[in-house]
């Protein structure tokens, strides 16, 4: 299917296919000015489009909490597959910022 669109609308071989606001194919450029657009609307800091995956990583990683309160998050390897990474070293050291704040008063009531 995407070769078959790059076919129709080609920007390099390499190039993402991403999707305006009406479902037709756009430029990666003009996305990236969108997407600066939208957060200088929304007055946050402006960071590259990469930026995203590294805060995907890191998401999946310390995990969410659910309603019964167990935090359901994937393991650094699970998350290097998933970002194409040979090995869960490289996610760790650059992708993921771990969130110590969960381990406040975890020792709390362990008698020393």
């Amino acid at each position: 299917m995407i070769k078959k669109l790059r076919k129709k609308l080609y920007f390099g071989e390499e190039a993402p296919l991403i999707c305006d606001e009406h479902g037709a194919f756009t430029n990666p450029v003009n996305f990236r000015k969108r997407y600066y657009r939208i957060l200088n609307q929304a007055g946050i800091e402006t960071k590259g489009l990469h930026s995203l995956r590294h805060t995907f990583a890191t998401n999946l990683v310390n995990g969410v909490k659910q309603p019964d309160g167990t935090i359901r998050a994937l393991s650094p390897k699970q998350v290097a597959d998933l970002l194409g990474h040979s090995t869960s070293q490289i996610t760790e050291m650059y992708y993921v910022k771990k969130d110590t704040a969960r381990l406040n008063g975890i020792t709390e009531g362990f008698e020393i």
